[in-house]
């Protein structure tokens, strides 16, 4: 064979080699970015499956490189995000902030028994403080001056309590984006409380519990007398909403406020265990059973405009939303 044809046959692998290398290394470096995209950007996240899609059109085994690890972020939004609004990450929760009432829409928990016990080398509350998150645009911004002299406790919708593995996880829990304007006797130290607390138990006895927490503005049934000619004598039937805001940056004092809670099984492959609740802001009267307050999910979904388990059907869920605690929860392991 003639030199020159062996050079150019040698030149020709050697390129082909490196073009290909350099393909790989390219490939992998790519997959690599949209991973951390992926488990850093709750955007990306929510689209995940369209872009494991289109990656599987040049590596059909993608899936299992990107899916190789698993983020907090990815552990917590397991059950999928209710919406997408201004979506912040913190290091233990997660929330969707509604500008326009200064608090958030949703909160996003997973708690894990080890985290929602006391023992003293976990995170202490007196260490942690309320403060502004200076993330958040200033003219979008609750500040500590509005909760100042307006009757309402700082409510807390990622309870403090739950997050007791790190103390900057509980000192994120008092960031306003997580805060909201509460009835304090009767309801944010009290029923609200109570609440908080059975969840915790929940998480004690289960060991995974994943916890949705909300405002919501209810619509109220008014009835109205008109006087026109017309409606002579008759009533106008109205529904409306109201509600009160305090502070110079108008922050919303939520009407009711929601729990979507989720109990995983200890069993592998058990179903698990879903209960909604919807309490007043308003005094309750210390007597009152909480499960007084079950509620349907659609309600929360209807009233909150949420979506909750996105692409799972409620047939997944094994649960029940009665108010006396059902032979289905009593038998739930």
């Amino acid at each position: 064979m003639p030199l020159v044809s062996i050079d150019l046959t040698l030149l020709v692998l050697t390129g082909s080699s490196f073009f290909i290398l350099g393909a790989y290394y390219q490939h992998h470096d790519f997959l690599s970015k949209v991973h951390r995209l992926i488990q850093e950007d709750p955007y990306a996240f929510y689209i995940r499956e369209k872009l494991y899609d289109t990656l599987q059109l040049f590596n059909p085994y993608c899936l299992d490189q990107l899916d190789g690890s698993s983020s907090r972020m990815s552990q917590i939004m397991k059950y999928g995000f209710p919406g997408l609004d201004d979506i912040r990450v913190y290091s233990d929760f997660i929330l969707s902030y509604d500008r326009r009432n200064r608090v958030a829409h949703w909160v996003y928990e997973h708690l894990r028994a080890p985290c929602v016990k006391s023992n003293g080398n976990g995170a202490h509350r007196r260490e942690s403080y309320y403060q502004a998150d200076m993330s958040v645009p200033s003219n979008f911004r609750a500040d500590l001056t509005d909760y100042r002299d307006s009757r309402f406790d700082r409510g807390h919708l990622a309870a403090a309590g739950n997050h007791k593995c790190h103390q900057t996880h509980c000192n994120e829990t008092f960031y306003l984006t997580n805060i909201a304007p509460q009835v304090g006797k009767g309801f944010n130290r009290d029923a609200w409380n109570n609440l908080e607390i059975y969840v915790r138990d929940l998480t004690e006895r289960y060991g995974s519990v994943y916890v949705c927490t909300g405002p919501i503005y209810k619509p109220k049934h008014q009835l109205r007398g008109v006087t026109d000619a017309e409606h002579c004598g008759k009533v106008d039937d109205k529904w409306c909403v109201e509600y009160e805001v305090i502070g110079e940056n108008t922050v919303a004092v939520p009407t009711h406020f929601f729990k979507v809670i989720t109990v995983e099984s200890k069993l592998p492959g058990g179903s698990p265990y879903m209960e909604a609740y919807i309490m007043p802001n308003a005094p309750i009267s210390s007597s009152t059973n909480i499960r007084n307050f079950l509620a349907d999910i659609r309600e929360i979904e209807h009233i909150a405009g949420l979506q909750f388990f996105n692409g799972l059907r409620r047939s997944f869920f094994f649960g029940t939303n009665y108010s006396t605690a059902s032979d289905i929860y009593r038998n739930f392991v």
